[in-house]
């Protein structure tokens, strides 16, 4: 880009499709990102309305995005957190991870064995295991059972 030449402004609708060209965005996350770029005389909640009507502002593509990406990595206590953030029907984000909740241990299970491999030579090595799954949002209960208890 050449120094001292100024990008045209775009319009909301511009921005609002560049963010969606970039990942899917719930209708909320949209509202908060483009409240600032709100000018007089344009109406928001018009621009968004008219984007969710043409398919571009999908709900369910959200919520199987979020999951395909970071389920393998996360917890479905961290899931839920991520998911309301994002503003999405709270029913859909239950059903969801209800789905969801039968892989848990699994997923825990690999991102331990990714992670450490290992079992923990001792306490404090136990400790910082547990801790590294449970701040992804996995139960503790399936942490107990993913990790191996430290030698005594």
């Amino acid at each position: 880009m050449v120094k001292g030449v100024a990008r045209p402004q775009l319009s909301l609708k511009g921005r609002a499709l560049r963010l969606l060209s970039q990942r899917e965005h719930s209708r909320a996350e949209l509202e908060r990102k483009l409240a600032r770029h709100l000018q007089e005389g344009e109406d928001l909640a018009a621009v968004l309305d008219d984007l969710q009507a043409k398919g571009f502002i999908c709900e369910a593509r959200v919520l199987a995005s979020v999951l395909h990406l970071r389920a393998p990595r996360l917890g479905g206590a961290r899931l839920r957190q991520e998911l309301a953030a994002k503003g999405l029907d709270a029913a859909r984000v239950r059903e969801a991870l209800a789905e969801l909740a039968p892989t848990e241990p699994d997923r825990a299970q690999a991102l331990w064995e990714r992670r450490f491999g290992a079992a923990p030579t001792d306490a404090r090595e136990w400790a910082r295991q547990a801790r590294f799954l449970a701040a992804r949002g996995f139960a503790a209960e399936i942490v107990r059972r993913v990790v191996p208890p430290a030698p005594r």
